[in-house]
């Protein structure tokens, strides 16, 4: 059965891939699954860097074990605008295209890159539009507990519900899903918070509101059986 290296932008998503999304994909057959920060391990915020410090890592972990399965999971919310594809993305209308469109953008780049032997299945983008914390909004009454704080249901139920799903939450200064967090609760802090309310929350009702989400991570599933 294949390995999984996940590619990520920040503390908080490396810890949901080791609390979350390991066990998951070690039960679907994965005989191991790995997390990295993006484009610097030892790096202590988050946020995305550059494209081509990103691209440059990832391209050398490709190289270096030819046998390993590679995904990414990132924010297009702060996305620098030399991320291939960003750009163009911004006069799409759809959430759901633009993450599709950035994210076949980024593996035609890493395909270019890595040349014509290269198997495109060996790499697995996940652009979230808009942000981790829109996960958080698949379950308000979970997001609540886990942060202590279950006065808060009824805002963050009203937010969940102006929107079809929690990946439409939109992506201005304002509007973003963790500048609407900060609104209801100031002291939100994502490291910690975003964990608790991640894990509280669990798997299954993020798979179930989050449909890019959910696609991306059958596609991973769908990887387990591959050797290369």
């Amino acid at each position: 059965m294949a390995r999984l290296l996940v590619h990520v932008e920040g503390q908080t998503e490396e810890t949901f891939v080791h609390e979350i999304l390991r066990d998951h994909l070690m039960a679907a057959g994965y005989r191991d699954v790995s997390v990295r920060l993006a484009g610097n391990p030892r790096k202590q915020r988050g946020g995305v860097g550059a494209w081509q410090g990103i691209k440059r890592d990832i391209l050398r972990h490709l190289k270096e074990d030819r046998s390993a399965i590679h995904a990414m999971i990132v924010d297009y919310y702060g996305m620098p605008r030399d991320w291939p594809g960003r750009e163009q993305a911004l006069r799409m209308n759809s959430s759901s295209v633009k993450a599709q469109y950035v994210e076949s953008v980024l593996l035609d780049d890493i395909m270019e890159a890595m040349g014509g032997g290269f198997d495109p299945r060996r790499f697995a983008p996940l652009v979230m539009m808009h942000e981790f914390e829109a996960l958080l909004f698949s379950d308000p009454d979970g997001f609540a507990r886990g942060i202590g704080r279950a006065d808060l249901v009824p805002e963050f139920r009203a937010v969940r519900q102006a929107f079809q799903n929690p990946e439409e939450i939109n992506d201005s200064v304002e509007t973003a899903p963790s500048k609407r967090i900060l609104r209801i609760f100031p002291g939100y802090e994502k490291p910690l918070f975003g964990v608790l309310a991640s894990l509280e929350i669990g798997l299954m009702p993020i798979r179930r509101e989050c449909p890019h989400f959910n696609s991306w991570l059958r596609q991973v599933e769908a990887l387990v059986s591959l050797e290369f």
